[in-house]
């Protein structure tokens, strides 16, 4: 036997290993083998409990079903039984009345409403059918009361406002005079058509006016939660019924107590014109109250009331105010519709100016589509006031023209038809903005400013070839010319101290200057050319038949003095006519009148002078030469003096 190599040690070596593994391999697949029996026999016994137990499952589950059904069934109830009790405690704050406390029973109406909606979604409650029938019945009634409540509410707090509230809500400058009788607004002092101002109105435009409290406060809020129910209980025309007929008559009430009265155009027809004037001044003032503070108050309790209620909020204030805003147009439309005559231009603008002052406070508080016939009606007084207006002044300008006022100015002196159209056209200016604005409503691309003083033109032209007309009624061309002076005179000197200067210009000014001067120059010759004539030395001759010889200053030789006397006792004649005649004429103008004066004195005295120097030693030297030398220049002047004053006959020398 040989010795074992190294190899073959370790051949055998592995081979050992070999057979340890799969000896260890087969006791694994043995334990495998036995593990997989045991669990198919625990599945086996599983299955056999779970079968067994299946039963008891089934029943454990049906008993918690049956629990969670009691206790939802138990919750039901609960909540039922909890609608009963809250509409118990509903129905008896419903049954009381709502007088006690109101926002109790608002709240027990709201319950019972909530409740009315749970029975209708909860139909499958056997008796659901006659508790809805019982609720909806106790809610009609319930809402009945509310309406009762609302109306009664509403009528107790709405009581007119009386005047002295009214006044005190005006601005300062509009409130009655203190110890003035009475509540009319012509008794304030002010009436708006004879004092007008442009800068006083623009104040006025820029005054606080501070409406009254017509519903307390405190008791709006009431009235608001009062109408959401009727709303939401669908007695939306019930309400609005009620509102209007209550708050309406209040409204009427306080401008009846304010003086608002209806006037026809009949009754116009029948007035005064100073009545009628003052009735549109009180029209000015109501319209004004009632904008600014009543209407302006009214809008304000409609709002608060109506909030959240916007179907009903613009129609109500429309229903409320519609009588009382008709009751005071319809004085505007009378006078914008009458019969049209020059003294009512300024009463028109002056009412045509208050519906434009009032115009973005009517837009503003009649808003909305229920209002449109108001903010209509509003517009359309304002356009025939505007419309009135314009076709006036073209009334007026033809009037001027074509007055055939038979009234004597037998002294020369300013026509009446001249102060008063001066004055008609001061006024006139006194209304420049309303004017431009009223100019503007009939807009066609001319400028307004330029408008105006194309009316102011036409209107003095108008005047002036009325006046031309009248100077021919004299028969002394003399007081024609005098007649013409004083009234051109008179129509330059007043544009000069107004504002017409700026309208009608300088030019217009100085062109009439030169007419006035060119009439007092041919009053100046035509007056006295003739008595100029008997202090010529042309015509004087010697009782030969020659002519006076020598200069001015000269000796008197060859002059007759028989011509001589007579050419004195005609100058005298004739001075003592004319200052009887003329010291009836007058020239009204102070400035005006001494410059006539001076303008003759400065022709005449010089004459008289130089002919009494010259001629009169040959009527001294005779007999009685006072009967021929009555006056000394002096006394000429003197007299001279009181030319122009308008003395009457009887009437004592100044």
């Amino acid at each position: 036997m040989g010795v074992p190599t190294p190899a073959s040690v370790a051949v055998d070596m592995l081979s050992d290993r070999a057979a340890m593994m799969r000896e260890s391999l087969q006791k694994s697949q043995s334990i495998t083998d036995n593990m997989v029996s045991i669990l198919g026999s625990f599945d086996h016994r599983l299955s056999a409990l779970e079968t067994a137990m299946r039963p008891t499952q089934i029943r454990t589950h049906s008993i918690r079903r049956a629990h969670e059904n009691i206790d939802k069934t138990l919750k039901a109830a609960e909540v039922i039984l909890a609608q009963f009790d809250l509409s118990r405690q509903a129905e008896a704050k419903i049954l009381k009345g709502p007088h006690e406390d109101l926002e109790g029973y608002l709240e027990s109406i709201e319950q019972l409403r909530s409740n009315i909606r749970f029975f209708s979604s909860n139909k499958s409650f056997k008796s659901s059918d006659g508790v809805l029938n019982h609720a909806n019945s106790l809610l009609a009634k319930a809402i009945s009361k509310l309406e009762e409540e609302f109306k009664k509410l509403l009528s107790s707090y709405s009581k007119p406002v009386e005047p002295d509230h009214i006044f005190e809500c005006l601005p300062n400058a509009l409130r009655p005079s203190s110890g003035t009788p009475g509540h009319q607004a012509d008794s304030s002092g002010r009436n708006p058509s004879s004092n007008h101002s442009e800068h006083q109105n623009s104040n006025l435009e820029n005054a606080v006016y501070t409406p009254p409290t017509l519903i307390p406060p405190r008791i709006l809020p009431l009235l608001h939660d009062l109408a959401q129910q009727m709303v939401q209980a669908g007695h939306q025309q019930q309400l609005l019924k009620i509102y209007r007929d209550t708050r309406s008559l209040a409204l009427e009430e306080s401008l009846r107590k304010l003086g608002v009265e209806k006037i026809s155009k009949e009754d116009v027809q029948k007035l005064q014109w100073e009545v009628l004037e003052a009735k549109i001044g009180n029209w000015i003032h109501f319209m004004r109250i009632a904008v600014k503070l009543l209407f302006a108050g009214e809008r304000k309790v409609c709002d608060q009331i109506f909030e959240g209620i916007d179907s009903l909020r613009d129609q109500c204030f429309a229903e409320v105010t519609a009588s009382s805003v008709a009751l005071l147009l319809s004085f505007g439309d009378v006078m914008a519709k009458s019969k049209r005559s020059p003294e009512k231009l300024f009463v028109l603008l002056d009412m045509y100016e208050i519906m434009r002052e009032l115009h973005s406070e009517i837009e503003t508080l009649f808003k909305g589509k229920a209002c449109n016939e108001i903010r209509e009606s509003a517009l359309g007084l304002t356009k025939w006031l505007a419309q009135t207006a314009k076709d006036t002044f073209g009334d007026f300008e033809e009037a001027v023209e074509k007055d055939a006022t038979k009234t004597a100015v037998l002294d020369g002196t300013v026509h009446p038809l001249t102060s008063y159209v001066i004055n008609y056209v001061k006024f006139l200016l006194d209304y420049q903005s309303t004017l431009k604005q009223l100019f503007q409503e009939f807009e066609n691309g001319e400028e307004t400013i330029s408008q105006l003083a194309s009316v102011t033109m036409r209107i003095m032209q108008a005047l002036q070839t009325n006046l031309d007309g009248k100077s021919k009624q004299y028969k002394d061309p003399a007081l024609t010319h005098l007649f013409l002076m004083n009234n051109i005179h008179y129509m330059v000197r007043s544009v000069r101290r107004s504002e017409a200067k700026d309208l009608l210009g300088d030019d217009w000014v100085q062109r009439h200057r030169r007419i006035v001067q060119q009439h007092a120059n041919l009053y100046k010759r035509i007056a006295w050319a003739k008595i100029l004539q008997c202090l010529s030395i042309q015509g004087l001759t010697s009782s030969g038949g020659g002519s006076v010889g020598g200069v001015e200053g000269g000796n008197s030789s060859g002059a007759s003095r028989t011509i001589i006397k007579d050419r004195l006792k005609t100058f005298n004649t004739q001075f003592e006519e004319l200052h009887q005649r003329q010291s009836q004429w007058t020239v009204p103008d102070t400035e005006l009148r001494e410059s006539l004066r001076l303008a003759v004195a400065e022709v005449l005295l010089p004459a008289y002078r130089s002919f009494i120097k010259r001629f009169g030693p040959l009527v001294e030297n005779g007999k009685n030469p006072q009967k021929y030398i009555r006056y000394t220049a002096e006394d000429l002047d003197r007299m001279l003096g009181e030319f122009f004053e308008g003395t009457t006959l009887n009437e004592p020398k100044r």
